[in-house]
């Protein structure tokens, strides 16, 4: 793809704008969603990322389009992933239900512009140094083995990161919310809500996630402006599903494992293409590995799509079971 500065200008603004009238309806109506609300909400943002990709396809080809969708599914799904922290945060820190929509926005945000720069950075690193797939592969199969060890994270699980305990020492602090404001005052001084530090909490554990998703997106396609379309169209939609699916993400008992195997197979993805472009010398004399496999973008979006229905159907169907097995003990 040759993507005109005048393109992402055009795509910057625009999401930017809808960006804009969400902080503007929720800073004027601070609100806990109905689930109706939310899902015309979700349904928008999903339509708009199909429609997007629609384009893609009209203007740039089914390759690039095909990306895009498969992109854009597996940062979705990943994001999904990160509600169960969200859902931690927001029950540690004790946040007023009708407050959490701007806390969420707010730390999406901030999560976009960091990420931003990570796209930026793994970009550079891609067109340079082509053995950085190595490198991506072998994180994303380390991280997947983690997550299908470990499971959903808990709260007993969930510890401060450095700048969250930065921030409790440095800012001065009220102890209690006023509102939905990040500013309030106390015998006349001037302190910061604990809001601050819930969306320092958001934005920077999403952050982290990134250091997972990031490299995945990348395995799935090295074009700059997919990869942050992917992202940003991921995550927008990540405050109204986060309302929408309410407790049903208790019921997802086994989605870390079906992300674990959609990380682990873009892992080993990243590192056949690395293989098949190898210029090591230590790896094959610095050739080029010939039986290394090509993964066609249509079998990586059959895989990511299969493994997340898989993962979802049985999550549901063991926890419809359990609530079955708790009604009749109940009873007897």
């Amino acid at each position: 793809m040759d993507v005109s500065g005048l393109v992402w200008a055009v795509t910057l603004v625009a999401l930017v704008a809808v960006l804009a009238v969400d902080l503007l309806i929720i800073g004027r109506r601070p609100h806990e969603p109905s689930v109706r609300e939310s899902s015309l909400w979700v349904g928008f943002y999903v339509g708009l990322a199909l429609l997007f990709g629609a384009g893609l396809w009209l203007f740039s080809g089914p390759s690039a389009a095909g990306q895009f969708y498969t992109g854009w599914l597996t940062e979705y799904s990943l994001s999904v992933d990160n509600l169960f922290v969200f859902v931690i945060i927001m029950a540690r820190f004790g946040v007023p239900r009708q407050y959490q929509q701007k806390v969420l926005l707010v730390g999406i945000v901030l999560a976009l512009i960091m990420r931003g720069g990570f796209i930026a950075a793994g970009a550079a690193l891609i067109s340079q140094f082509s053995w950085v797939f190595y490198i991506f592969g072998a994180f994303l199969i380390y991280t997947a083995i983690n997550l299908a060890r470990q499971g959903e994270p808990d709260e007993d699980e969930f510890s401060e990161n450095v700048l969250i305990r930065w921030s409790r020492r440095a800012l001065p602090l009220s102890r209690t919310y006023d509102g939905a404001r990040l500013v309030t005052h106390e015998n006349g001084k001037r302190l910061f809500t604990p809001l601050l530090i819930v969306m320092i909490a958001i934005g920077t554990t999403d952050l982290i996630f990134a250091l997972d998703s990031i490299p995945a997106i990348f395995g799935i396609t090295q074009q700059a402006y997919l990869v942050f379309t992917a992202n940003v169209f991921a995550l927008m939609g990540l405050r109204q599903l986060y309302f929408l699916l309410g407790g049903l993400l208790d019921r997802l008992i086994y989605l870390s494992y079906g992300l674990a195997v959609v990380l682990g197979f873009i892992g080993v993805k990243l590192v056949l293409e690395a293989l098949a472009d190898n210029n090591l010398p230590f790896i094959n004399g610095g050739e080029h590995v010939a039986w290394a496999p090509h993964i066609p973008i249509w079998l990586s979006l059959l895989v990511i799509i299969g493994t997340l229905l898989v993962a979802t159907a049985a999550s549901l169907a063991k926890s419809a079971r359990d609530r079955r097995r708790a009604l009749a003990e109940a009873r007897s």
